[in-house]
């Protein structure tokens, strides 16, 4: 070493960004001289002056008003697993946490106070959402920065993955599209015509965005809904008709990455071990509690489930109940980097789309299959349609909603059915109960 060149090697961070300086220039350059990428209801960053929550100025003069508002930011969750010494639980976890996470949350309605006051309270997995097919949908994201971070002034995208023919400014793949930098919003504008359950996560710095946790399901409702009143659909089949869904989000986690983002450390990514699994941002048992209680009026924070105010920002539940008869749509999402055998022991699966895709032949042959076990590969999705079984006193236990039968739905990967050290069934696994009668209709998703 003969002292002419700097010791501190450059990351793949450091690249981004100079590459991404490099192509902002061009793309200014390129948009002051020709205005390119300027259809009409295209969404612009807003000025850093504006205030966060504001849907005034170019938003609004170009997008107009939005249906979905999600804030990016940084926050802790609870995951309930035997310790991983020292990586899990964080010792720097504010008490009855124990994990780092970047995230979404759902501020659609909120004032400006309310939205800036979500700082460092993201939600694990993200917001659920849906669209209508052939309906406008826009979808504003404000970058509210990270807390415990402050040295990383990350932009934030959405991308919608899987979505077909969005044109490259909606995309969120930051190096074709653009992303939000901090203190700015971005509407996005999607028109659908493909339904199916997709995903969506953050495309900025993605292999760390992603693990950390900026990650959701969304999905498209077919035109066969609106045309039929009172009756759902997975797709435009009448053969997907369904009277309950439930969405399982499924995802992984190297504690030692979150662990050196909280300690501003830099993981080795090639080291990747997943030793935490989670269902919709939940280690089972906790798979089987009720969602979260909403959120207070006042502050717009969430709400723990009843006794658990630890899983306040992990609010959706991965129990499923449903009467006898009915026909249940398991939406299934993979957004780890491992596949996924999810088995529901005792009752058989019909599997009738994957990616969004319905499996229909050749003049509308029926090419769904009915097994027990669904495997589903990172990035993918699967749509699982079951019709719940006869209630079985002799077999019946007891809950809130009265007496039922269980079924056991977990991944037949028995790696992920543990958490740490494997002492304890701590991982993806959650519970189907039929009853007799008495579960009332669906308000949403896994309600």
């Amino acid at each position: 070493m003969n002292g002419r060149f700097p010791s501190r090697r450059l990351t793949r961070r450091d690249l981004i960004k100079v590459g991404g300086g490099l192509l902002a220039g061009a793309a200014g350059s390129a948009l002051a001289s020709k205005s390119l990428l300027q259809p009409v209801g295209v969404a612009r960053a807003e000025s850093a002056a504006m205030p966060i929550d504001s849907v005034q100025g170019a938003v609004a003069a170009q997008a107009g008003a939005f249906d979905l508002h999600l804030a990016a930011t940084d926050g802790w969750i609870a995951i309930n697993a035997p310790p991983i010494p020292p990586f899990h639980p964080d010792n720097v976890a504010p008490a009855g946490l124990t994990t780092y996470i970047f995230g979404f949350r759902d501020v659609t309605g909120y004032t400006d106070a309310q939205v800036t006051g979500q700082k460092m309270k993201a939600q694990l997995a993200a917001p659920i959402w849906s669209l209508d097919q052939e309906i406008d949908f826009k979808l504003k994201i404000s970058n509210l920065g990270l807390q415990i971070r402050p040295d990383l002034i990350d932009s934030h995208t959405v991308h919608f993955h899987g979505f077909r023919n969005a044109i490259p400014i909606f995309d969120g793949e930051p190096h074709s599209s653009v992303g939000t930098p901090i203190t700015r919003n971005l509407v996005y504008l999607y028109r659908p015509h493909y339904p199916g359950t997709y995903m969506y996560h953050c495309h900025f710095e993605e292999t760390e965005h992603v693990h950390m946790g900026m990650i959701g399901a969304v999905f498209i409702k077919p035109l066969l809904n609106q045309q039929n009143p009172g009756h759902m659909y997975a797709y435009n089949d009448t053969r997907t008709e369904y009277d309950r869904e439930f969405v399982m989000v499924a995802h992984e986690i190297w504690s030692e990455a979150h662990w050196c983002d909280s300690h501003i450390q830099l993981p080795e990514w090639t080291d990747y071990k997943a030793d935490l699994f989670l269902l919709n941002g939940r280690a089972y048992p906790d798979t089987l509690l009720p969602p979260g209680g909403g959120h207070n009026p006042v502050t717009g924070d969430l709400i723990g489930p009843p006794g658990r105010p630890d899983l306040r920002y992990q609010p959706v539940s991965s129990l499923v109940r449903a009467n006898s008869g009915d026909r249940v749509l398991l939406r299934f999402v993979n957004l780890g980097y491992t596949e996924l055998s999810m088995r529901l022991s005792g009752i058989r699966l019909r599997i009738v789309g994957r990616d969004a895709m319905p499996l229909v032949g050749p003049g509308a042959r029926d090419v769904s299959f009915v097994t027990s076990t669904a495997p589903i590969g990172g990035g993918e999705t699967a749509d699982a349609i079951f019709v719940a079984p006869p209630f079985v006193a002799s077999q019946a236990l007891n809950d809130s909603v009265g007496a039922y039968n269980r079924y056991l739905l977990y991944n037949r990967a028995l790696g992920h059915m543990s958490g740490g050290a494997g002492a304890a069934y701590a991982g993806q696994m959650t519970e189907v109960r039929i009853y007799a009668a008495g579960v009332p209709a669906q308000t949403g998703p896994n309600t």
